[in-house]
């Protein structure tokens, strides 16, 4: 069984035609770019860590398939 994460989990994904990052139900750093997306979560993930919490990048949506949202 597997304990739960107290990891800030940032997932960079698709959403409506551009690449956002979605932290808590919310999302930012809307770009054409997964790169420039990724560089935001990066931005935020700082702040999270001066906090003390450990944190995680998850990228979803690299397959090249397309799903449906």
């Amino acid at each position: 069984m597997r304990m739960p994460s107290d990891r800030a989990v940032f997932t960079v994904k698709r959403h409506n035609g551009q690449w956002v990052v979605e932290y808590e139900g919310e999302h930012f750093g809307h770009s054409p770019d997964k790169e420039v997306a990724r560089a935001e979560a990066a931005k935020r993930i700082r702040l999270v860590q001066e906090g003390g919490r450990a944190c995680q990048i998850r990228v979803t949506g690299e397959t090249g398939f397309w799903a449906g949202e």
